[in-house]
């Protein structure tokens, strides 16, 4: 069960989370390609290890683990796969 960006990172992005990961699942990172132009961040969900560092360090609580991930943004879990090309 890997973990999901939803709807509060839109506009954020804060790159706390990505911080706080330590396997370096969390992109765009503010170095990378594509940072400027992506709306939000997203988790790799074959990387992702499943251990929930990043939760408490998104300060717009907008990381929650799959199964946790509101109805109204469900599709938030496809958005962040499909980031990966998964």
């Amino acid at each position: 069960m890997a973990y999901v960006i939803a709807e509060p990172c839109i506009g954020t992005k804060d790159t706390a989370c990505v911080d706080a990961c330590p396997v370096d699942c969390i992109h765009p990172k503010k170095d990378e390609d594509g940072h400027g132009d992506a709306d939000q961040l997203f988790i790799d969900p074959v990387e992702c290890i499943d251990c929930g560092a990043c939760v408490p360090a998104c300060p717009v609580s907008a990381i929650f683990a799959a199964d946790d991930l509101p109805e109204k943004w469900a599709h938030f879990s496809e958005k962040n796969s499909a980031h990966f090309g998964r």
